[in-house]
């Protein structure tokens, strides 16, 4: 049985903590669907230089960022990992070389949501690096050639945001409208996703000013690029949450398969 594959808008860490629609949605997602193996996390906060796995036993959680609560502070998410799947995860990616990480852990970009979609921490996560020297391209080869994980009772997850641009964030203002840059292109995007059109996709600078503003760095939207890399060509495409939070931080997120 195939896995369905993921892309999940993480928006604000303080949804770790919260019971809103999209924390709700999440949950949802994962009692809905086959309990995996294992899970391989694309974070958009692990984004480096370099391409590499987690292949530590007991990731820590990993607090990076600032100016939050305390009690965000003092979460964890004490997910096993799995160093024979992140040896697999290398021969998949091969003739690239990734390295084997002893280092890193669980950001907040995957432990934000996954203690949504399975809050017991009983499934064994690691985590790949997003190689910031590489082209949009590159990310999503990168996701087709991990595409057979889906055929292993693996489920994948990319976790980001296809809007995100915090300078336009209306922080402390609730609830904020959103810009007309970012509902016009959170909506083309989910138009190629539907329509199997991953050419302007992986080019997405080409889609022109709405999506420059929209991801002004590549980091929160390349997650999007593995998930569309491991789509099978009989895969339907759901969009089980959506919303923009901040106006300008999009929670849509991408399910390809049942």
């Amino acid at each position: 049985m195939r896995m369905p594959a993921f892309f999940l808008g993480h928006g604000n860490p303080m949804n770790a903590l919260a019971t809103n629609a999209y924390t709700q949605a999440w949950n949802n997602i994962g009692a809905g669907i086959p309990r995996p193996k294992a899970i391989l996390a694309i974070s958009a906060h692990w984004y480096v230089p370099y391409l590499a796995v987690t292949g530590m036993k007991e990731p820590r959680t990993i607090h990076d960022f600032g100016g939050f609560p305390r009690e965000l502070f003092e979460f964890t998410y004490p997910a096993p990992g799995d160093p024979a799947l992140a040896m697999r995860i290398r021969e998949l990616l091969e003739p690239l070389d990734a390295g084997i990480d002893s280092q890193w852990g669980l950001d907040h970009g995957a432990w934000s949501v996954l203690c949504h979609l399975f809050p017991q921490a009983d499934i064994p996560i690691v985590q790949l690096s997003i190689d910031e020297t590489q082209p949009p391209q590159f990310h999503f080869q990168a996701g087709k050639s991990l595409a057979p994980l889906r055929d292993e009772n693996i489920l994948v997850i990319g976790s980001g945001n296809i809007v995100h641009n915090l300078h336009a964030y209306a922080w402390g203002r609730h609830p904020a409208e959103p810009f007309d840059w970012a509902v016009r292109f959170d909506s083309r995007v989910r138009e190629l996703l539907a329509a199997n059109d991953m050419a302007p996709l992986v080019d997405y600078e080409s889609l022109g000013r709405d999506a420059l503003l929209s991801a002004p760095t590549p980091d929160h939207y390349l997650p999007l690029l593995y998930i569309a890399g491991m789509r099978a060509g009989d895969d339907p495409v759901s969009f089980p949450v959506a919303g923009m939070d901040g106006g300008s931080i999009s929670m849509l997120s991408v399910q390809f398969g049942g």
